[in-house]
């Protein structure tokens, strides 16, 4: 008995028809109806779901907007794809308004410049006679803060220079509020340091130009291993994508210190700004090293957890920013 075959070809077997989501955005303070969006693609991304919801509500432009699962949960990322996330046909979401955004490419020249024009303008003051000894040799006071105004001027420029072509920014904005807060400290902090490291009183490294050499080899090695782990950083997302990757160590020996830490650019940063404090040998500038150690130690902890969380295969002896310590 000969089989014969189904009268149909792989070709004109129909194809189900795609199923498209029904969205509504509520207030994730008041649980009020915001905008109801119908007909939306499985594929859409959260970030396409923030752009449809800003045509209804121009005064909320996606950077501005936090769209969560749940009203007190995490906001969800741009990248997450609609079918992928734990709802029904039907979803809801919930917004918050993250405030009044400004990008980070503008912030980061506001905040530094000024920094080191606080800097510089204190290091204008009237040179003193006096000198101060220092071990076998003579210093003069000019020598330190001189050195120590180029340093830290080398700093910030980094830093702009590195804001504007390096870093590639996960979240492109930050809310305008911060950059209050944000001033606030750098500026008060340059501007203490600059009052007591070019006060006509000030007194010289106890080891002289030999504790000022020292520091400033460490300084300038932190720097330049701060700026490996940003470029090695970088090269891990391509240009406009958000992915994230465990980061290893590279060719470069300064990035060898990913086999231990977590995030290493802090772990230079904290190097960098101990290297300035032994050159000035100043309480507020040691008082400025010990708060930024403590944010970021803070914003390191998040960091390896978020990586611990993500990544299952992930290094077990990496540490967040001090090797087996911290």
């Amino acid at each position: 008995m000969t089989r014969h075959s189904s009268g149909f070809n792989k070709e004109e077997i129909p194809t189900a028809k795609m199923k498209h989501y029904e969205v509504e955005i509520l207030d994730a303070k008041t649980k009020d109806k915001l905008c109801f969006l119908d007909k939306v693609e499985p594929n859409a991304t959260i970030g396409e779901i923030k752009s449809m919801f800003h045509k209804s509500h121009p005064q909320w432009y996606p950077a501005r907007q936090s769209i969560r699962l749940d009203p007190k949960g995490k906001s969800l990322k741009d990248e997450d794809v609609l079918q992928h996330l734990p709802v029904g046909t039907t979803a809801t979401f919930y917004f918050r308004d993250l405030g009044a955004q400004i990008s980070w490419v503008t912030v980061s020249p506001n905040n530094n410049h000024l920094e080191n024009m606080t800097v510089k303008v204190g290091s204008n003051r009237p040179s003193t006679p006096s000198s101060h000894c220092a071990g076998n040799g003579i210093i003069e006071p000019c020598v330190s803060f001189s050195l120590a105004c180029m340093c830290h001027s080398f700093h910030y420029v980094k830093r702009l220079l590195e804001t504007l072509f390096v870093h590639r920014f996960s979240h492109g904005t930050m809310p305008l509020r911060n950059i209050f807060k944000n001033c606030t400290y750098y500026w008060g902090f340059a501007a203490w340091m600059a009052y007591y490291i070019n006060h006509p009183l000030y007194t010289p490294p106890i080891y002289g130009e030999q504790q000022i050499r020292l520091a400033l080899i460490i300084f300038l090695f932190c720097q330049i291993g701060n700026f490996s782990i940003h470029i090695a950083l970088r090269n891990l997302r391509p240009p406009g994508s958000k992915t994230r990757k465990i980061p290893y160590p590279t060719k470069n020996p300064f990035t060898w210190i990913f086999l231990l830490v977590s995030c290493p650019n802090y772990t230079y940063e904290l190097g960098s700004w101990l290297g300035f404090t032994l050159m000035t040998q100043c309480l507020p500038v040691a008082f400025f090293t010990m708060v930024g150690f403590i944010q970021m130690t803070v914003w390191a902890k998040g960091k390896h957890r978020s990586y611990l969380k993500e990544f299952r295969d992930y290094p077990p002896l990496r540490s967040p920013i001090l090797p087996f310590i911290l």
